[in-house]
């Protein structure tokens, strides 16, 4: 409407009063000349000097009229639509004789017009460029991994329009502030020739809402947030429903174990039962055609585990986080882009998770939707449980406790990481405790000996696993041995040396203790714990209560402290723990300055825990007490968690990491096109993202306007690669 009504009246400030999206056209004559002499009293009223536009007749066909009042000035703007143009309305000769006889004075008819300033402009519009070949080579949509443009390549979101997002292309060519007489232009001949004008202009005009690539993937993989089906009721079935004797299902394992059965014994195990259970389900998905074909379904896994190349007696050695596969370089971990994952709660850009967000975007469009989405988590939950029960590291994740800035489901992978490299550790450790056994005899079997640096954490037993026990005559030696080793040194456990520092009530040595690692939680454990804690209320023995579950980790280590350390007391292990709490200072005594130290006054608080703790714990090493983690607990439980994922709920743990590779690919493709208007919208559809997904529970309703803001700027972007 502005550029409009400022080509034709020439313009820049007005206002304009039209029909409604929902009501009627003005068309009659006697509503047109209603609406305008309101138009004339509202001006007069008010003294407004800005015109204002009435639109009138058909909407299509862009008529207004509208008037301007001012100190002396009363002006009418009018409108004539023709189907044809008339043939002395074509030149440059014509329209100057129609201005003459508007700007002509009827008091003084013969006073001669002033020399006329001329700006003139034609324009050409392109329109039926779509006709026109398609300057981008067109998306191979069933190309698995050949990275041609717009291709599928599960490592890549793909990007680029779908149709021409170009509808019109306007050519203007200028001649500007001519004066009458220079140039002819009439209906014999004309001077102006568009080659030799000294201004030439282009503009684009865009099409509404145009297709593109990667706008389509982000829309039709946040309509799967909105679905309620279970993995089994997408999936047509539960897949270890088997009917049959011979198909019992993983439930019965246990059964199976102590039932009389003419099968021998190590074939009955539970891992037996969970391996056969796992062969029928996929039996029974390849006897239904499953969603995914099996070559897809290999290239998946394949890219999310390209440890799984290797031979299977290496995986366990396989490290958990190396190079980027597929031959992609490294990404810089110092850049900024690398950590954007910090912003959006995703994962790093290397990692699995991150890959996982991808395939199962490439999945959710081009496999099969919802059902082939189920059956790729299906299979990844498969081998997530493969991995913790052989001790196979997950490729692609780092070690270490949960990392809380990024997603829920990528910390559930992590804590499963840990618990595998407990499991590792422990089996090791019981190892090379068997091979230093069988080396030294039954007589000099005792108990096993760590290392300087060494972790005992996870050396104890969960009540859940089950390990070959020593025979009596094998049990009564170690007794033995203890006691001879006891009589010596009853100390165990020690790591190191603490610095020069001594016992107080003793010359010994104060010795730093192999202890346990505290337990890594992730943000729903954390959330599960602050609950309960707060649940116990202000009471005394509520606080009492909450201080007794928070002392757990102070507790073992109290333990493994006196353990290491015969004779101490607890001023020995504040100096060690705590040494703020440990204040010294020097006294003289007898002539002499001697140097006393004493627990802080928070120590000597009435009721405090640490005193309390001190008296209650044993002499205990770390690799005898009860596990502050257990591995085996925890990883059944994140299996369990991530089994009961229904599809949905993978989309929303999945959105951040989407939404940050989507992110990444607009920054990609705006660098080679260098567009300031993209670059300061994707700041601001970051700090927008950035503010949903650190919610607790994100508006997936705002979320979706994000994914409409980056769908708008990937159609900027798209025209200019013509």
């Amino acid at each position: 409407v502005s550029r409009c009504l400022c080509r034709r009246f020439g313009v820049r400030e007005f206002l304009v009063i039209s029909p409604g999206a929902h009501c009627e056209a003005v068309v009659s004559e006697s509503k047109c000349n209603l609406l305008l002499s309101s138009v004339s009293i509202a001006l007069a009223n008010t003294g407004c000097l800005v015109p204002l536009f009435v639109q009138i007749q058909q909407k299509w066909r862009k008529m207004y009229a509208g008037e301007c009042q001012g100190p002396g000035v009363h002006t009418d703007f009018e409108m004539v639509h023709l189907r044809k143009a008339p043939g002395q309305h074509t030149h440059l000769s014509g329209l100057l004789d129609i201005f003459k006889n508007k700007m002509s004075c009827p008091l003084t008819p013969l006073t001669p017009l002033p020399p006329i300033s001329i700006s003139i402009r034609f324009t050409f519009v392109l329109q039926d460029g779509q006709q026109c070949s398609w300057p981008q080579q067109p998306p191979d949509f069933y190309a698995l991994l050949a990275g041609e443009v717009g291709g599928v390549e599960f490592g890549r979101l793909p990007f680029g329009a779908c149709e021409d997002p170009i509808s019109e292309l306007h050519l203007a060519t200028t001649w500007p502030n001519l004066t009458e007489g220079i140039v002819v232009d009439n209906d014999v001949y004309s001077d102006l020739d568009p080659l030799q004008a000294p201004h030439w202009s282009v503009r684009v005009r865009k099409a509404d809402n145009p297709q593109c690539l990667l706008g389509e993937f982000l829309m039709e993989f946040f309509k799967l947030c909105c679905r309620k089906e279970s993995t089994e009721e997408v999936l047509g079935r539960n897949p270890v429903e088997e009917e049959g004797t011979e198909n019992s299902d993983i439930t019965q394992a246990l059964s199976k174990l102590t039932e009389p059965a003419a099968v021998p014994i190590h074939k009955l195990s539970v891992s037996s039962m969970v391996h056969s259970a796992r062969r029928r389900m996929r039996r029974h998905r390849r006897a239904e055609e499953s969603p995914l074909n099996s070559h897809v379904l290999n290239s998946i896994l394949l890219y999310l585990f390209p440890d799984a190349a290797l031979d299977k007696s290496d995986l366990s050695d396989v490290k958990s986080t190396q190079p980027s596969p597929g031959g992609t370089t490294e990404p810089d971990r110092e850049s900024e882009d690398y950590h954007l994952y910090n912003q959006l709660k995703s994962a790093p850009s290397d990692s699995l998770t991150y890959r996982l967000a991808l395939c199962v975007c490439v999945v959710n469009f081009h496999h099969g939707g919802v059902r082939a989405v189920a059956h790729l988590w299906q299979e990844f939950v498969l081998e997530m449980r493969y991995r913790w029960e052989n001790n196979c590291l997950i490729y692609g994740l780092a070690g270490g406790a949960p990392d809380l800035r990024c997603c829920l489901l990528h910390q559930k992978l992590q804590m499963l990481n840990c618990c595998i490299e407990r499991k590792r550790a422990r089996d090791d450790g019981r190892k090379s405790g068997a091979s230093d056994r069988s080396r030294l005899g039954p007589e000099s079997a005792g108990p096993a000996e760590v290392s300087p640096g060494k972790s005992w954490d996870s050396w104890s037993d969960s009540e859940e696993e089950f390990f070959e026990c020593l025979s009596d005559t094998e049990e009564m030696k170690d007794t033995e041995s203890e006691k001879k080793a006891a009589n010596k040194s009853r100390a165990e456990g020690r790591l190191q040396p603490h610095g020069k520092l001594t016992l107080l009530k003793s010359p010994e040595p104060l010795y730093i203790p192999v202890t346990q690692e505290p337990a890594p939680m992730t943000e729903d454990l954390l959330e599960e714990q602050s609950e309960v804690l707060a649940k116990l209320g202000t009471s005394a023995e509520g606080a009492h209560l909450r201080a007794r579950m928070q002392s757990a980790c102070l507790l073992s280590d109290m333990e493994s402290f006196k353990a290491a350390n015969p004779g101490c007391c607890l001023e020995d292990f504040v100096r060690w723990y705590s040494p703020r709490d440990y204040v010294e200072e020097e006294v003289d005594e007898v002539g002499q300055t001697v140097i006393r130290g004493d627990l802080s006054a928070r120590m000597k608080i009435p009721g405090n825990m640490w005193v309390e703790a001190w008296e209650t714990a044993k002499a205990t090493p770390a690799r005898r007490q009860k596990r502050l983690f257990d591995d085996t607990k925890e990883a059944e439980k994140v299996l369990h968690y991530l089994s009961q994922q229904k599809p949905s709920d993978l989309t929303r743990h999945l959105m951040p990491c989407v939404l940050h590779a989507a992110l990444l690919k607009i920054k990609e493709e705006e660098e080679s096109e260098d567009i300031a208007s993209v670059r300061k919208a994707l700041q601001q559809v970051t700090a927008h993202a950035s503010k949903l997904l650190h919610h607790p529970n994100p508006d997936f309703k705002k979320l979706e306007d994000v994914i409409v803001q980056m769908s708008a700027e990937e159609a900027v972007i798209a025209p200019h690669f013509f």
